[in-house]
């Protein structure tokens, strides 16, 4: 039997029920936009290493547009030497990687303005359920148009390649510098 004193207000429980899940999705979501629309399109460009400097240092601001061209031309060099690829592949697959990457600067810099956003919504002095609700929907939105990119780019690279290149690349994921982000 439970000793409950009819003068005292049940315990609140510490995110609020539904109210606190909204709220910390939303940051969830704040935080996700924030840190892909940051990290995606550079990570993209070097190879997805965080090691690399752009002449800014890691927390320097966003490489140049020249950085980036030259960091794609560097890799797609390299992956030509190792995939004994040809001259008319490297450059093909660099066409698209540039491309990809002029498309996720431009989402990077949507969700950057949404962050900005979060925080003032979050932020006022009256929270706007609805604003709240259609950023959410936004950043759903950029997510999904970012990850449909990636996945073009990546097979329009996949189908430069041979049957054989392509298995060389396979491999490399599954046993070389890449496997090690698998814990499966």
């Amino acid at each position: 039997m439970v000793d409950q004193n009819p003068d005292q207000a049940p315990k609140r429980r510490f995110f609020g029920g539904g109210r606190g899940i909204l709220v910390m999705t939303l940051l969830a979501v704040a935080l996700l936009a924030g840190v892909a629309g940051n990290l995606l399109p550079p990570a993209f460009a070097q190879g997805f290493g965080m090691h690399h400097d752009w002449g800014g240092g890691f927390m320097g601001g966003a490489p140049t547009q020249a950085q980036i061209d030259d960091r794609i031309d560097r890799i797609t060099k390299h992956m030509a030497i190792e995939l004994d690829g040809t001259a008319d592949q490297q450059a093909k697959i660099a066409g698209i990687a540039k491309s990809a990457i002029t498309d996720l600067r431009a989402m990077r810099e949507k969700a950057q303005a949404a962050r900005a956003q979060a925080v003032s919504l979050l932020s006022a002095q009256t929270i706007d359920r609805t604003a709240i609700e259609r950023l959410r929907t936004e950043q759903i939105a950029l997510a999904e148009t970012a990850s449909k990119r990636i996945a073009q780019a990546l097979a329009d690279s996949a189908e430069v390649l041979n049957p054989e290149q392509r298995k060389k690349v396979a491999d490399w994921v599954t046993s070389g510098p890449w496997s090690r982000w698998h814990r499966g």
